[in-house]
């Protein structure tokens, strides 16, 4: 089952819950995946995954702005949103095994000195894909080639 059928399939069932928060979730991730069906990325799985991730990376990013605000009550909205999208992405990695990944990759790849921390988070970056956030690869490439 791909991703647009699962979705589809979990707007059935919260609309049969009446679970209304949820809905709205669900229902911006079906409409990203119809923006990429017409976009020149498809519905491939990583354009799916990177859609996925950003709108994880957006409801986080809003939902701090609303508590900086003292908005408490619209960033729990964002929050929820947020997490009930990353069900449908891939176990991340925690800061450990992220760093132990990183290092692994590093020694890989070839890389070994700061002056080669770009091409080094770029590659990372593909192999990683859905795995991390890009922030927490960029911190522990920086922390390991320095």
């Amino acid at each position: 089952m791909n991703l647009e059928e699962k979705i589809n399939a979990d707007i059935k069932a919260a609309m049969l819950a009446k679970e209304s928060a949820k809905l709205e979730a669900l229902r911006a991730i079906k409409s990203a995946i119809l923006l990429l069906k017409t976009s020149p990325d498809g519905t491939a799985a990583d354009a799916e995954l990177k859609a996925l991730q950003k709108m994880v990376k957006q409801r986080r990013e809003t939902a701090g702005i609303y508590t900086a605000q003292n908005r408490n009550d619209l960033a729990e909205v964002e929050l929820f949103q947020a997490s009930v999208i990353e069900q449908y992405l891939p176990q991340q990695l925690s800061g450990e095994a992220l760093e132990a990944e990183v290092k692994k990759l590093l020694s890989e790849l070839g890389f070994s000195s700061p002056a080669d921390m770009g091409k080094a988070i770029g590659a990372i970056n593909k192999a990683l894909a859905g795995k991390a956030d890009g922030k927490g690869i960029a911190d522990a490439v920086k922390k390991l080639l320095q």
